[in-house]
């Protein structure tokens, strides 16, 4: 290895934990050099003939890192390998990828013993940083504690990694509208319209609204005025003109909306254009009910769908669910009470709320499902309505929520959004996310609990 000289330039030190997170993580870094310790390929092989989800992923990494080293000899290998990524970048700035035996290394940590796999790579990481003093190295692991060891053993510069969280925080996903000053109109100067049946369709100019999505609501302080994005492009916006009115005249199983917010999420709801809908909001806010709601409404009234497919992962200590006597469903029962509960609270005023309910489950064809097994089904004309904490067991979710037939509804409630930025959540002409501001239960405090537990 070259000692590095550039002020500018970073070597990253992969732990095996971000291998197994991202088995291509180590395309990530582009312009930087990347280093895998001889430890970490250990530690994958050791991994791989697991009978675990993880395994595959350590195979994943491990074909990806011969694919990019199979044809450079060991002192390439030592030097630098350029990342596939950066084959057309300039040789200055192309990215190399480097495998360090860190076995060589002596140990320069006192007090951590060196036979432990976390504490080598915590020791090739200090040992690159002293031998190349004019570079920054960094440790990069999702391992919270190896990160404050490695600062306690004096490594300057330690990260997660996070370059496929770029939304964090559910606050900062869209809220799937936006609030225009003043009256909308107001601002408009001419617009070309079309009457398409009911429906009226406005083209405006995009330099009023410049960075809108599709399927975003639109709203003004007149009290009045509500419109979706149905299409963009550089010059123009195409708007499908609703009005608060209409909005909150809806209703679908009997519910109506208590607010301008759960009007827009049930105008999306009940729009069969929108193939995936997500609720996000506080607890108590409406979002099971709504779309529960709606799922009746087309399934039974308008009879658009066939059946009512309702599902969630079950937590790691469940994930199997079990081998005790009993159906799929029957053992999803308690996970998904919350349907059930609603259901209950829909047909309160009938003359016995549980009988309503089981007849409206049979007739509406509500099935609950382990989202553990629905990898590689077909699903064929049905509202599949997936229940909270899904995002951290399922990496096929949303955007890239694709089931192989063209008419299904999905509608999603407060997804863990890790891996996706707002743009791209947004500039998918059959998503749709709506965010339900308020919440009308009577103990936010027992509710909220029994959210975040579920």
């Amino acid at each position: 290895m070259e000692k590095a000289s550039n002020l500018d330039s970073k070597m990253y030190v992969l732990d095996t934990n971000v291998l197994l997170h991202e088995p291509l993580a180590y395309l990530s870094f582009q312009e930087h050099d990347v280093v895998i310790p001889m430890t970490v390929l250990e530690e994958l092989d050791h991994i791989k003939d697991r009978k675990h989800d993880v395994s595959r992923d350590a195979r994943v990494a491990i074909r990806g890192l011969d694919e990019v080293l199979k044809d450079a000899t060991p002192e390439q290998m030592l030097k630098g390998v350029a990342l596939p990524s950066n084959k057309k970048a300039k040789a200055s700035s192309a990215g190399t990828l480097i495998i360090v035996n860190d076995h060589l290394f002596a140990d320069s940590i006192s007090g951590l013993p060196g036979n432990e796999n976390d504490h080598r790579i915590i020791n090739c990481a200090v040992h690159l940083q002293k031998q190349h003093a004019q570079c920054k190295v960094v440790l990069v692991t999702k391992d919270i504690n190896m990160r404050l060891k490695a600062k306690g053993a004096g490594l300057k510069f330690v990260e997660d990694y996070r370059t496929d969280q770029l939304i964090d925080d559910i606050a900062l996903l869209s809220s799937g509208y936006k609030k225009i000053t003043g009256d909308f109109w107001q601002h408009v100067g001419e617009c070309e319209t079309q009457q398409h049946g009911r429906d009226a369709f406005h083209k405006v100019a995009k330099s009023l609204i410049p960075d809108v999505f599709c399927n975003e609501y639109l709203l003004d302080d007149s009290g009045h005025f509500a419109a979706r994005v149905k299409s963009y492009d550089d010059q123009h916006i195409m708007l499908k003109d609703i009005g608060i009115e209409r909005l909150m005249h809806q209703s679908a199983w009997g519910v109506k909306p208590k607010n301008i917010y759960q009007g827009m999420a049930m105008d999306a709801l009940l729009d069969t254009g929108i193939e995936l809908v997500i609720l996000t909001g506080p607890a108590g806010c409406g979002k099971t009910l709504l779309a529960l709601a709606c799922a009746l409404e087309m399934v039974i009234e308008k009879g658009i769908y066939d059946k009512v497919i309702v599902t969630r992962n079950t937590p790691e200590i469940a994930e199997s669910i079990g081998f005790l006597p009993g159906t799929e469903e029957e053992k999803m029962a308690p996970w998904l009470a919350a349907i059930t509960d609603t259901l209950e609270v829909l047909h309160k005023g009938d003359e016995n709320p549980v009988s309503s309910r089981n007849y409206i489950m049979e007739k509406a064809n509500v099935q609950f499902k382990s989202v553990n097994f629905m990898r590689g089904r077909s699903i064929q004309n049905a509202v599949v309505i997936l229940q909270p904490r899904i995002g951290g067991i399922l990496k096929f979710l949303p955007p890239c929520f694709y089931w192989p037939v063209e008419k299904v509804k999905r509608i999603s409630k407060k997804i863990d959004y890790l891996s996706y930025s707002e743009q791209s959540l947004n500039n998918k002409p059959l998503l749709k996310i709506c965010n339900l501001q308020e919440k009308y239960n009577t103990k936010p405090s027992n509710d909220s609990i029994f959210w975040e537990a579920a």
